[in-house]
């Protein structure tokens, strides 16, 4: 191993991100009492222009009034861009009126590290202005072809960041990419055309410490589709995907969620390497098959999350 390495920094589980706009107070009391493991409010691409300020107001409300940990639910805000006069007041006034109730900030279409920096900046301050005991994290949505071009300084940032999320509709549009279905594949195109991006995005995490999260799948009407969209993450390393719809989080959660015999196997295989290490060998064998170190590693990052979601299910 490299005496360089970036442990993780802010372990959360991740597995269903319900997205929902802030602009409808019912969909924010229904989110509240669901099954997601996190929930972002929208003011951005999910609120018209006119519905930014009550969106901002009825968040702020939210956070106030609803206790969202004790549902154990991580609660995040999606702020408007920083391109537009909206992203300031969304920081400003949602961290004066309700910082100490928030978890993280998703910054949208991030195309540089300072573009974190300047969101950072606002909320250092308020956080020291208003005393909070609270810790406000960062998370980045990559979705532009700059934010790609840059992912693994992105990444490197530091700071606040603690995950990054692949926003496919946004990316497939900076790209110029043939499709118009969020998150949908391409019949022309000889496999998954998103690969490349979701498994860089996710080695760019992975590399300093970072939750790699999956976006949007538009068809809500085709959850076979989002299962597989969903498995296809799962499969590069990522640990949690988005939901538009609230049909979609028990489809995340089954997902990435590690099933039982991957657990009781990933138990064994500890078991046998301690053996193996008690009677001097580096090396087991289990099940027909060769098990080594990299093999516990791999075990232990399932029960990693096996033992984060039976925490999560005590707590509520």
């Amino acid at each position: 191993m490299s005496h360089t390495l970036h442990h993780l920094r802010k372990p959360r589980l991740q597995r269903s991100e319900l997205a929902v706009p802030g602009s409808n107070p019912e969909m924010i009391r229904k989110a509240a009492e669901g099954a997601a493991d996190y929930v972002f409010l929208d003011m951005e691409d999910a609120v018209a222009p006119p519905d930014k300020e009550k969106a901002r107001s009825n968040i702020i409300q939210a956070l106030n009034e609803i206790d969202w940990r004790s549902r154990g639910k991580t609660v995040s805000i999606r702020i408007n861009g920083l391109d537009t006069h909206y992203m300031y007041r969304d920081v400003v006034d949602v961290m004066e009126q309700a910082g100490d109730r928030l978890d993280t900030i998703l910054v949208p279409k991030v195309g540089v590290p300072a573009d974190l920096y300047m969101v950072e900046a606002l909320v250092n301050q308020i956080e020291m202005a208003k005393g909070y005991q609270t810790r406000v994290g960062l998370e980045a949505l990559i979705e532009t072809a700059l934010g790609m071009a840059n992912v693994e300084a992105i990444a490197a940032y530091g700071g606040r960041l603690e995950a990054m999320h692949f926003g496919v509709a946004d990316y497939a549009a900076s790209c110029k990419a043939r499709t118009v279905s969020i998150g949908g594949l391409n019949p022309d195109y000889p496999g998954d055309q998103w690969h490349f991006a979701l498994s860089r995005m996710t080695v760019a995490c992975r590399a300093y410490g970072l939750r790699a999260i999956d976006g949007p799948f538009g068809d809500f009407s085709d959850p076979e589709a989002y299962l597989d969209a969903a498995k296809r993450a799962a499969a590069l390393g990522i640990e949690g995907k988005w939901a538009i719809h609230p049909s979609q989080i028990e489809l995340a959660n089954e997902v990435f969620s590690p099933p039982a015999k991957e657990v009781a196997r990933a138990r064994r295989i500890i078991e046998a390497l301690r053996e193996a290490e008690d009677q001097g060998r580096g090396a087991a064998a289990l099940d027909g098959k060769m098990i080594d170190a990299a093999s516990e590693r791999m075990a232990r990052n399932v029960l990693v999350v096996h033992e984060a979601i039976e925490r999560a299910a005590h707590a509520v």
